[in-house]
């Protein structure tokens, strides 16, 4: 009998790792000859960089950069076989900025750009990234001043600074100061918006808001977006308007797309691809997956959804596990062999959330469903 645990982290809970340890002692309390294989996975958000790592033994590295406004801080990303994986929250991220700091029309992306390039000057030309949870909107202006790109305004006057209030005033892009070693790179986006760039439905009515923008300056941030679109056209013969995703993270997957050729795809095909998933799990009699919590947004192709479409490619049952489980028919018909909270019996969320009680839910809980499928 082989089984296959690759849960997402509990968030606030339990690591991925955990997850997976108190599952496969669930298994083994049982079935001591059973084979258990762990695997770490994410969807490109919280816990990528590890997930990946830990999966082909590479290495965390940790640098310097400037957070989203400018002041040096120390960020991590990882390195694996010649590939980087950053996760850009760790230099742009909203988290990096106290409530009062929120303000999308000053944020910049450039300590993204720092992270990449010193993963191009540790060697790495091939790149996965995760694009969720910044605090910016300044279309990846900063990220890609940082790579070596150049914006002027209509005076052909360099701006020093790039950040959400000047791609209003950006007339001309300048590439020819980015090294051969950007160019030569390939990069890979997880990107689980289809966000257009600009609009109605664009970056900054959508995101902005959360960032800090008041409803005055969402409308100066989508006009700065429509024109930056502009140039970006006029220079690279790029409409990227309309392209689904290219609104991600204020414009940053609009960024990799036109300046760097990226290919934008859903965080957990990101993850399972790198980590080989479809190799490790071929000839498992069961997954066993899960996430912190199972709800609606579960089939809009988080950790979860994305085990259970790669397992039914190779007719493979998924079981999966929550720290609460939400009704919710769209997830009852993904084709799950079934779905269990771990907590039998209603806790104060403070007390279900710690560590030691939810390893201990995890593991009771498969000791209790797996004879069922063994």
């Amino acid at each position: 009998m082989k089984i296959v645990i690759a849960s997402d982290s509990f968030k606030g809970s339990l690591s991925s790792t955990e997850v997976a340890a108190a599952a496969s002692r669930g298994i083994k309390s049982l079935y001591p000859d059973c084979q258990v294989t762990c695997v770490n996975v994410a969807d490109g958000g919280e816990g990528t960089v590890e997930a990946i790592v830990e999966a082909l033994g590479g290495e965390i590295i940790t640098t310097t950069v400037s957070d989203p406004l400018m002041r040096p801080i120390p960020a991590r990303y990882g390195i694996a076989n010649h590939t980087a994986i950053i996760e850009m929250a760790a230099a742009s991220g909203l988290p990096l900025l106290a409530p009062n700091e929120r303000n999308p029309w000053h944020t910049s992306t450039y300590g993204t750009g720092e992270l990449i390039m010193d993963a191009i000057d540790r060697g790495c030309r091939h790149f996965l990234i995760g694009i969720g949870g910044s605090a910016t909107n300044d279309a990846g202006t900063g990220m890609l001043q940082a790579l070596g790109f150049r914006f002027y305004d209509a005076q052909d006057q360099l701006i020093p600074h790039c950040c959400g209030a000047t791609m209003q005033v950006i007339a001309r892009i300048d590439d020819s100061q980015v090294p051969d070693s950007i160019r030569q790179s390939h990069f890979i986006i997880a990107c689980d918006v289809d966000t257009p760039f600009c609009g109605k439905e664009g970056a900054a009515p959508v995101f902005a808001p959360q960032k800090g923008a008041d409803p005055d300056m969402v409308q100066r941030l989508d006009n700065g977006m429509a024109a930056f679109a502009q140039v970006i056209e006029h220079t690279y013969h790029i409409h990227i308007t309309p392209i689904p995703g290219t609104g991600a993270a204020g414009g940053m997957g609009g960024a990799f797309l036109a300046f760097l050729h990226a290919t934008l795809q859903p965080g957990i095909d990101m993850v399972l691809d790198a980590i080989h998933f479809d190799q490790t799990i071929q000839g498992a009699n069961l997954i066993i997956t899960g996430e912190g919590k199972i709800d609606f947004q579960t089939a809009k192709g988080k950790t979860a959804a994305g085990v259970l479409r790669r397992a039914q490619q190779q007719h493979i049952p998924v079981l999966a596990i929550g720290g609460c489980v939400e009704p919710c028919p769209s997830v009852e018909q993904m084709g799950f062999a079934a779905i269990y909270p771990i907590s039998q019996v209603p806790l104060p969320l403070e007390i279900a959330m710690r560590p030691d009680v939810a390893a201990s839910n995890v593991e009771n809980t498969i000791k209790r469903i797996i004879p069922s499928y063994i």
